[in-house]
Protein backbone atom coordinates (compact mmCIF):
# COMPACT_ATOMS: atom_id res chain seq x y z
CA UNK A 1 0.00 0.00 0.00
CA UNK A 2 1.61 3.16 -0.89
CA UNK A 3 1.65 6.33 1.06
CA UNK A 4 -1.24 9.07 0.72
CA UNK A 5 -0.91 12.51 0.55
CA UNK A 6 -3.41 15.39 2.78
CA UNK A 7 -5.45 17.47 1.03
CA UNK A 8 -5.82 20.56 2.68
CA UNK A 9 -9.54 21.13 3.31
CA UNK A 10 -9.99 24.21 4.63
CA UNK A 11 -11.09 22.87 8.09
CA UNK A 12 -10.19 20.36 10.70
CA UNK A 13 -13.54 19.39 10.48
CA UNK A 14 -13.47 17.29 7.17
CA UNK A 15 -10.22 14.78 6.26
CA UNK A 16 -9.19 14.41 3.67
CA UNK A 17 -6.54 12.26 1.21
CA UNK A 18 -5.19 10.32 -1.61
CA UNK A 19 -3.90 7.19 -0.87
CA UNK A 20 -3.94 4.14 -4.07
CA UNK A 21 -6.53 5.57 -5.92
CA UNK A 22 -8.72 6.34 -3.29
CA UNK A 23 -9.92 9.39 -1.91
CA UNK A 24 -10.73 9.38 2.13
CA UNK A 25 -12.94 12.01 3.47
CA UNK A 26 -13.39 11.62 7.26
CA UNK A 27 -15.60 13.71 9.42
CA UNK A 28 -13.49 14.95 12.19
CA UNK A 29 -15.85 16.31 15.10
CA UNK A 30 -15.22 13.04 17.48
CA UNK A 31 -16.22 15.10 20.77
CA UNK A 32 -19.84 16.12 19.18
CA UNK A 33 -20.19 12.53 17.26
CA UNK A 34 -18.81 13.99 14.10
CA UNK A 35 -22.24 15.65 13.91
CA UNK A 36 -22.57 17.81 10.35
CA UNK A 37 -20.95 21.42 11.19
CA UNK A 38 -21.57 24.64 8.95
CA UNK A 39 -17.46 24.71 8.51
CA UNK A 40 -18.10 21.23 6.90
CA UNK A 41 -20.29 22.07 4.18
CA UNK A 42 -17.95 24.38 2.00
CA UNK A 43 -14.96 21.90 2.30
CA UNK A 44 -17.56 19.10 1.55
CA UNK A 45 -18.56 20.48 -1.74
CA UNK A 46 -15.26 21.42 -2.84
CA UNK A 47 -13.30 18.19 -2.17
CA UNK A 48 -16.58 15.65 -3.70
CA UNK A 49 -15.99 18.30 -7.13
CA UNK A 50 -12.34 17.43 -6.90
CA UNK A 51 -12.30 13.99 -6.23
CA UNK A 52 -15.07 13.55 -9.07
CA UNK A 53 -12.98 15.07 -11.95
CA UNK A 54 -9.63 13.90 -10.69
CA UNK A 55 -8.34 11.13 -13.05
CA UNK A 56 -6.02 9.77 -10.32
CA UNK A 57 -9.32 8.84 -7.84
CA UNK A 58 -11.28 5.81 -8.80
CA UNK A 59 -13.24 5.96 -5.93
CA UNK A 60 -14.29 7.66 -2.73
CA UNK A 61 -14.20 6.18 1.16
CA UNK A 62 -16.17 8.43 3.50
CA UNK A 63 -16.07 7.51 7.38
CA UNK A 64 -15.64 9.59 10.42
CA UNK A 65 -12.98 9.53 13.24
CA UNK A 66 -13.44 8.16 16.32
CA UNK A 67 -16.51 5.78 17.07
CA UNK A 68 -19.32 7.37 15.19
CA UNK A 69 -20.08 7.97 11.52
CA UNK A 70 -22.13 10.96 11.98
CA UNK A 71 -24.98 11.49 14.03
CA UNK A 72 -26.21 14.41 11.52
CA UNK A 73 -27.56 17.09 12.59
CA UNK A 74 -26.76 19.08 15.44
CA UNK A 75 -28.90 18.69 17.84
CA UNK A 76 -28.28 21.18 20.82
CA UNK A 77 -28.60 23.79 18.49
CA UNK A 78 -32.11 22.81 17.20
CA UNK A 79 -33.63 24.72 19.70
CA UNK A 80 -32.54 28.10 18.67
CA UNK A 81 -33.13 27.51 15.18
CA UNK A 82 -36.43 26.71 16.06
CA UNK A 83 -37.28 29.98 17.49
CA UNK A 84 -36.80 31.64 14.41
CA UNK A 85 -39.59 33.90 13.60
CA UNK A 86 -42.48 32.61 11.26
CA UNK A 87 -41.60 35.07 8.40
CA UNK A 88 -38.31 33.34 7.41
CA UNK A 89 -40.21 30.34 6.71
CA UNK A 90 -39.18 30.80 3.07
CA UNK A 91 -35.95 31.25 3.08
CA UNK A 92 -34.80 28.45 5.99
CA UNK A 93 -36.64 26.00 3.24
CA UNK A 94 -34.44 28.09 0.51
CA UNK A 95 -31.05 27.36 2.48
CA UNK A 96 -31.90 24.14 3.57
CA UNK A 97 -32.52 22.98 0.16
CA UNK A 98 -29.29 23.96 -1.12
CA UNK A 99 -27.36 22.01 1.47
CA UNK A 100 -29.11 18.73 1.06
CA UNK A 101 -27.94 19.53 -2.59
CA UNK A 102 -24.41 20.37 -1.14
CA UNK A 103 -24.30 17.19 0.72
CA UNK A 104 -26.53 13.80 -0.48
CA UNK A 105 -27.58 15.72 -4.38
CA UNK A 106 -23.16 16.06 -5.03
CA UNK A 107 -22.45 13.05 -3.29
CA UNK A 108 -25.33 10.58 -5.61
CA UNK A 109 -24.11 12.60 -8.88
CA UNK A 110 -20.60 11.12 -8.53
CA UNK A 111 -19.86 8.49 -11.04
CA UNK A 112 -17.26 7.24 -9.10
CA UNK A 113 -17.60 4.25 -6.84
CA UNK A 114 -18.93 5.85 -3.41
CA UNK A 115 -18.17 3.51 -0.16
CA UNK A 116 -18.96 4.41 3.55
CA UNK A 117 -17.45 2.74 6.52
CA UNK A 118 -19.12 2.98 9.51
CA UNK A 119 -17.20 2.62 12.62
CA UNK A 120 -20.33 3.31 15.10
CA UNK A 121 -23.51 5.39 14.88
CA UNK A 122 -24.93 6.52 12.06
CA UNK A 123 -27.78 9.09 12.46
CA UNK A 124 -30.79 11.10 10.42
CA UNK A 125 -28.47 13.34 8.19
CA UNK A 126 -25.40 10.92 9.21
CA UNK A 127 -27.34 7.99 7.97
CA UNK A 128 -28.87 9.54 4.94
CA UNK A 129 -24.99 10.21 3.76
CA UNK A 130 -24.21 6.45 3.85
CA UNK A 131 -27.30 5.69 2.16
CA UNK A 132 -26.19 7.74 -0.33
CA UNK A 133 -23.28 6.04 -1.21
CA UNK A 134 -23.18 2.98 -3.48
CA UNK A 135 -21.92 0.72 -0.46
CA UNK A 136 -21.61 0.57 3.00
CA UNK A 137 -19.56 -1.74 5.33
CA UNK A 138 -19.79 -1.16 9.04
CA UNK A 139 -18.42 -2.37 12.30
CA UNK A 140 -20.53 -4.84 13.99
CA UNK A 141 -21.03 -2.68 17.02
CA UNK A 142 -22.15 -0.19 14.82
CA UNK A 143 -26.32 1.20 15.39
CA UNK A 144 -28.33 2.81 12.66
CA UNK A 145 -31.34 5.06 13.23
CA UNK A 146 -33.23 7.88 11.83
CA UNK A 147 -33.51 9.61 15.08
CA UNK A 148 -35.47 12.21 13.10
CA UNK A 149 -39.06 11.05 15.07
CA UNK A 150 -37.24 11.02 18.82
CA UNK A 151 -37.02 15.22 18.09
CA UNK A 152 -40.34 15.54 16.67
CA UNK A 153 -38.93 15.99 12.82
CA UNK A 154 -39.95 15.02 9.56
CA UNK A 155 -36.83 14.22 7.89
CA UNK A 156 -34.27 15.39 4.99
CA UNK A 157 -31.51 14.92 3.28
CA UNK A 158 -33.21 12.59 1.22
CA UNK A 159 -33.96 10.15 3.67
CA UNK A 160 -36.58 9.28 2.67
CA UNK A 161 -35.92 8.34 -1.19
CA UNK A 162 -33.09 6.64 -0.07
CA UNK A 163 -35.08 4.01 2.51
CA UNK A 164 -37.72 3.46 0.17
CA UNK A 165 -35.30 2.25 -2.58
CA UNK A 166 -32.69 0.18 -0.35
CA UNK A 167 -35.57 -1.44 2.43
CA UNK A 168 -39.08 -0.74 0.32
CA UNK A 169 -42.56 1.21 1.25
CA UNK A 170 -43.44 -0.76 4.72
CA UNK A 171 -40.31 -1.37 6.19
CA UNK A 172 -38.92 2.81 5.50
CA UNK A 173 -41.97 4.03 7.37
CA UNK A 174 -41.13 1.41 9.92
CA UNK A 175 -37.76 2.61 10.36
CA UNK A 176 -39.09 6.88 10.32
CA UNK A 177 -41.84 6.30 12.51
CA UNK A 178 -40.37 4.17 15.20
CA UNK A 179 -36.43 5.52 15.07
CA UNK A 180 -35.27 2.63 16.36
CA UNK A 181 -31.54 1.69 17.27
CA UNK A 182 -31.05 -0.91 14.41
CA UNK A 183 -27.69 -2.76 15.09
CA UNK A 184 -25.47 -3.83 12.14
CA UNK A 185 -26.39 -7.37 11.89
CA UNK A 186 -30.25 -6.44 11.68
CA UNK A 187 -29.45 -3.49 9.40
CA UNK A 188 -27.72 -5.74 7.09
CA UNK A 189 -30.41 -8.64 6.96
CA UNK A 190 -32.52 -5.64 5.88
CA UNK A 191 -30.44 -4.32 3.31
CA UNK A 192 -29.01 -1.12 4.57
CA UNK A 193 -25.32 -2.33 4.91
CA UNK A 194 -23.77 -4.70 2.14
CA UNK A 195 -21.42 -6.06 4.91
CA UNK A 196 -20.48 -6.02 8.63
CA UNK A 197 -17.23 -6.92 9.65
CA UNK A 198 -15.20 -7.35 13.11
CA UNK A 199 -14.49 -3.68 14.97
CA UNK A 200 -11.25 -4.23 14.72
CA UNK A 201 -11.36 -4.90 10.93
CA UNK A 202 -13.31 -2.04 9.59
CA UNK A 203 -10.41 0.09 8.63
CA UNK A 204 -8.39 -2.12 6.76
CA UNK A 205 -11.61 -3.83 4.88
CA UNK A 206 -13.22 -1.10 4.04
CA UNK A 207 -10.18 0.63 2.29
CA UNK A 208 -9.47 -2.81 0.55
CA UNK A 209 -12.59 -2.86 -0.58
CA UNK A 210 -12.54 0.57 -2.14
CA UNK A 211 -8.71 0.25 -3.63
CA UNK A 212 -10.10 -2.55 -5.43
CA UNK A 213 -12.60 -0.09 -6.90
CA UNK A 214 -10.40 2.22 -7.72
CA UNK A 215 -8.15 -0.34 -9.47
CA UNK A 216 -11.52 -1.36 -11.17
CA UNK A 217 -13.23 -0.34 -15.03
CA UNK A 218 -13.81 3.26 -13.61
CA UNK A 219 -15.46 4.44 -17.27
CA UNK A 220 -17.52 1.26 -16.89
CA UNK A 221 -18.75 1.67 -13.54
CA UNK A 222 -19.73 5.32 -14.53
CA UNK A 223 -22.43 3.34 -17.06
CA UNK A 224 -23.47 0.84 -14.70
CA UNK A 225 -24.43 4.09 -12.80
CA UNK A 226 -26.46 5.58 -15.01
CA UNK A 227 -27.99 2.49 -16.22
CA UNK A 228 -28.70 1.78 -12.50
CA UNK A 229 -30.22 5.41 -11.82
CA UNK A 230 -32.12 5.24 -15.07
CA UNK A 231 -33.83 1.92 -13.76
CA UNK A 232 -35.23 3.98 -10.88
CA UNK A 233 -37.58 6.25 -13.33
CA UNK A 234 -38.21 3.90 -16.63
CA UNK A 235 -39.87 0.95 -17.45
CA UNK A 236 -38.07 -2.67 -18.39
CA UNK A 237 -38.12 -1.98 -22.32
CA UNK A 238 -36.57 1.67 -21.83
CA UNK A 239 -34.60 0.16 -19.13
CA UNK A 240 -33.15 -2.07 -21.58
CA UNK A 241 -32.73 0.14 -24.53
CA UNK A 242 -30.42 2.78 -22.38
CA UNK A 243 -28.14 0.00 -21.26
CA UNK A 244 -27.78 -0.65 -24.85
CA UNK A 245 -26.22 2.59 -25.55
CA UNK A 246 -24.06 2.10 -22.30
CA UNK A 247 -23.16 -1.29 -23.23
CA UNK A 248 -21.66 -0.26 -26.84
CA UNK A 249 -20.07 2.61 -25.81
CA UNK A 250 -18.21 0.09 -23.26
CA UNK A 251 -17.59 -2.71 -25.56
CA UNK A 252 -15.59 0.27 -27.80
CA UNK A 253 -13.46 1.14 -24.68
CA UNK A 254 -10.02 0.67 -24.22
CA UNK A 255 -10.66 -1.07 -20.86
CA UNK A 256 -12.95 -3.62 -22.41
CA UNK A 257 -10.10 -4.26 -24.86
CA UNK A 258 -7.82 -5.00 -22.16
CA UNK A 259 -10.15 -6.78 -20.18
CA UNK A 260 -10.73 -9.38 -22.63
CA UNK A 261 -6.96 -9.78 -23.35
CA UNK A 262 -6.08 -10.20 -19.71
CA UNK A 263 -8.78 -12.33 -19.40
CA UNK A 264 -7.19 -14.74 -22.50
CA UNK A 265 -3.46 -14.08 -21.13
CA UNK A 266 -5.04 -14.91 -17.55
CA UNK A 267 -3.38 -11.76 -15.86
CA UNK A 268 -4.79 -9.09 -13.94
CA UNK A 269 -6.36 -6.00 -16.35
CA UNK A 270 -4.30 -2.55 -15.94
CA UNK A 271 -7.50 0.23 -16.19
CA UNK A 272 -7.27 3.13 -17.83
CA UNK A 273 -10.73 4.83 -17.04
CA UNK A 274 -11.94 4.93 -20.70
Amino acid sequence: MSQGFQIDSGTDDLLAEIRDRVAVITFNRPQARNALSKGMKAAWSKLIERFAEDAQVGSILITGAGTTFSAGGDVKGMGQSSETAVADFDQRVADLRADQRTWIGALVAVRKPTVAALPGAAAGAGLALALACDIRIAARSAILTTSYARVALSGDCGIAWLLTRLVGFSRARELMFLAERIDAERAESIGLLNRVVPDADLPETAFALAASLAQGPTFAFSCMKDNLDDALRSGLLQSMDYEAENLIRTELSFDHREGVRAFAEKRKPLFRGH
